[in-house]
């Protein structure tokens, strides 16, 4: 970064006006830019549709789970059955902003713009909002709304209800402020800028899910035998899972540290996982796990909620606790757990009259039958495989990271005006 440009942003965060720099209503921007409220450049605003929604027919809907970090997603689309000149009235165009006006805290005020192609139409709880496009562009808008400086202002404009919390469109847009360059090229440029994040942000979560893909091909090869390692000949046979993996069921062990066992992470330490702590006062009747045993969660295996363990720790009493024997690797069983076959088996003996009360106790689960390899060193070759593939994953998530956190920084300089574009 520049001398000059690294001066004038730690001015700034000093609260000091540099040269070519104004302070109006307590805020500090470039000569050149203005400050609006949000009503002096929305043109309109409208509620969605309330008709009931179904699963096939009609026109698509849009709800809150399909505004995603500022885009719209398109997956898990309901419908809605409606004449043509009531859809007329609210269907979507692009350059449309979608608000979640009501949720929980952490979600309202979400902000989306509308870029595809086709017929939708949104949910009665999102507001449509229509720029004025002489005084700002509709993607520059939209990253505004999205910076995190914004979204807390928004969320402190709500009001908590009964069971949810609302954001007045009226009063949010009487009262949120816009810091906008006057000239719409300026800002054409800002957004073009964000664009090129958004685009490398977009081909590296492609190539993410283009990985899983491999991997779930590659799972489904492997751990079938439908292809074979060079180098190994050996039989594999059907055995019972309780042959192979016997009950840990060790008590008492308060002075561990507490895990967790997540759907999509395995088993973690439980300061790691995003959710309420549910968990008793009292640990004497959790459950000791060891570096290499999988754990299980009773009520959700059906769901493949299981992992193989890294640390040694406790569990909840919902758990299961597998200590493997010399038969098997723990890390191959892991991934075979998670085959869809396999997962299909375990909701098979899970006992329960619904899915919410399912569960598949170790008695149930010790007579399941799977087919591996007799050679454990065999099992230990098709893990590792797969444990470098969830390695080259990991490390594209960490890149992924880091480039929304190179682009959350670049909105905050470029979109308060710290650093200047050339037009």
């Amino acid at each position: 970064m520049k001398s000059d440009i690294k001066e004038r942003i730690e001015k700034l965060n000093r609260g000091q006006v540099p040269e070519g720099y104004k302070k109006i209503q307590g805020q500090i921007m470039p000569d050149s830019w203005n400050i609006y409220k949000l009503e002096e450049v929305i043109a309109s605003s409208d509620y969605g549709t309330s008709e009931q929604t179904n699963d096939t027919k009609g026109y698509p809907v849009l709800r809150m789970g399909n505004l995603v970090d500022g885009k719209i997603s398109s997956e898990n689309l309901v419908y809605v059955d409606l004449d043509r000149e009531s859809f007329n009235n609210l269907k979507l165009e692009k350059g449309d902003l979608l608000f979640n006006r009501t949720n929980s805290y952490d979600l309202v005020g979400k902000v989306s713009l509308f870029d595809l192609d086709g017929d939708y139409t949104f949910a009665s709880y999102l507001i449509r909002l229509k720029v004025i496009n002489s005084k700002v562009l509709p993607k520059y808008l939209n990253y505004y709304m999205n910076l995190n400086s914004s979204q807390k202002l928004i969320k402190a404009f709500s009001t908590k209800g009964v069971q949810q919390v609302n954001v007045n469109i009226n009063t949010l847009k009487k009262f949120f402020k816009v810091k906008l360059p006057s000239n719409i090229f300026e800002q054409q440029k800002i957004v073009d800028i964000l664009s090129i994040w958004d685009k490398a942000i977009e081909l590296k979560e492609k190539l993410i899910e283009q990985k899983k893909e491999q991997k779930k091909g590659l799972m489904q090869r492997l751990l079938t035998g439908k292809v074979r390692l060079p180098g190994f000949k050996g039989e594999w046979k059907e055995v019972r899972l309780g042959e192979v993996l016997k009950e840990r069921k060790e008590t008492g062990h308060v002075h561990l540290e507490l895990l967790a066992i997540t759907a999509q992470r395995g088993i973690v330490r439980r300061d790691e996982v995003d959710i309420k702590d549910n968990s008793s006062e009292d640990k004497s009747k959790y459950k000791r796990i060891m570096p290499l045993d999988i754990g299980y969660n009773t009520m959700r295996m059906w769901q493949g909620v299981s992992g193989v363990s890294k640390y040694e720790g406790i569990v909840s009493p919902a758990y299961t606790v597998l200590k493997p024997t010399d038969k098997v690797d723990s890390y191959f069983m892991g991934y075979l757990f998670k085959l869809p076959k396999v997962i299909d088996k375990f909701r098979r003996y899970s006992q329960g009259l619904v899915d919410d009360t399912l569960n598949l106790k170790y008695e149930n689960f010790k007579v399941i039958k799977v087919r591996i390899p007799q050679d454990v060193n065999e099992q230990k070759a098709i893990a590792q495989i797969l444990i470098c593939v969830d390695k080259e994953i990991e490390f594209l998530e960490k890149e992924l990271e880091a480039l929304k956190q190179q682009k959350k920084g670049l909105m905050q300089l470029l979109l308060t005006g710290k650093i200047r574009v050339k037009c």
